[in-house]
């Protein structure tokens, strides 16, 4: 079905059934599912194959809605009002609305408001908080392209939007949110640097796992091997470096996903270990990870 209103209409009456649609953001697909619906919820952790302790991320159409989920602060409120919609979650005290599975056995939720017309405007049709991981298998690589959501996601839905290839190209910044200060949980392009402008900021290296997702050792992984070489190498099979790490995240998940569907190692060029690319540094080190 194409993206018409009258589809967009029929997908928000599936989630209000309980029934799980494959959505375009910003940053990749996700897998929503109506946020106060426990069975819903637990459909997305059966059609991923996502353990219990991994919480999702919650989606919702207004900084209003966002208030209503969670234990709202002035920061809360900066950080919104200048950076969403966009590709950053904020995880605060979780009020008691959304189904206990979003929070996966914890006592935050993560919140924001996708910059993607299309889920914005089934967001706004549904009047719902969706919850909406990537819509890929746990540990598996992102789709950031519609014909890259794997047949076995999209086996479990009703229906899926296609919203073209996605903006960003990476999952959002994850950040915990106290009352003067933020601690980074996942990176991602909106840095640490941004972040500092509205308050004192720390990368947060170790953090109980059900505090954010994206924290498990192997993740964002294609089936093939991925090494990590020098800039310059002359290898097959190979992703290059660009000049800027925002280019270069918005097409990496697709570039591994081409290059996925034949067998053998896919190289790609090791980044320079600045701030500017850790986000890039994160995902690439998880994917290569021969960890579990």
């Amino acid at each position: 079905m194409s993206p018409e209103p009258k589809n967009i209409t029929a997908y928000a009456a599936a989630l209000r059934r309980g029934e799980l649609v494959a959505v375009p953001t910003e940053t990749v697909y996700g897998l929503a599912a109506n946020a106060l619906d426990d069975q819903a919820v637990q459909r997305i952790y059966a059609a991923k194959g996502r353990p219990a302790w991994n919480p999702l991320i919650v989606h919702v159409g207004s900084i209003e809605q966002a208030k209503q989920l969670a234990v709202w602060s002035g920061l809360a409120s900066k950080l919104a009002e200048s950076l969403w919609p966009g590709p950053l979650t904020l995880v605060l005290p979780d009020s008691g609305v959304v189904s206990r599975h979003v929070l996966a056995g914890g006592k935050t939720i993560g919140l924001r408001i996708p910059n993607h017309s299309l889920f914005l405007s089934l967001l706004l049709t549904t009047d719902l908080p969706l919850a909406a991981p990537s819509a890929n298998r746990f540990t598996e690589l992102s789709p950031t392209r519609f014909e890259d959501i794997s047949p076995d996601i999209l086996e479990h839905c009703s229906g899926a939007l296609d919203g073209g290839p996605c903006a960003v190209g990476i999952e959002s910044t994850v950040v915990a949110v106290y009352s003067d200060s933020l601690a980074i949980l996942r990176q991602g392009v909106i840095t640490q640097s941004q972040l500092q402008e509205f308050a004192s900021t720390i990368i947060a290296e170790k953090s109980a796992l059900n505090t954010s997702p994206g924290q498990h050792h192997r993740h964002y992984s294609p089936r093939n091997p991925v090494i990590l070489v020098e800039p310059g190498s002359t290898t097959d099979r190979l992703i290059a470096l660009t000049s800027d790490p925002r280019d270069f995240a918005r097409t990496l998940y697709s570039k591994l996903a081409e290059l996925d569907r034949t067998p053998g190692a896919i190289h790609v060029e090791r980044p320079p270990k600045t701030a500017e690319w850790a986000a890039i540094w994160d995902r690439l080190m998880r994917a290569a990870s021969d960890g579990p």
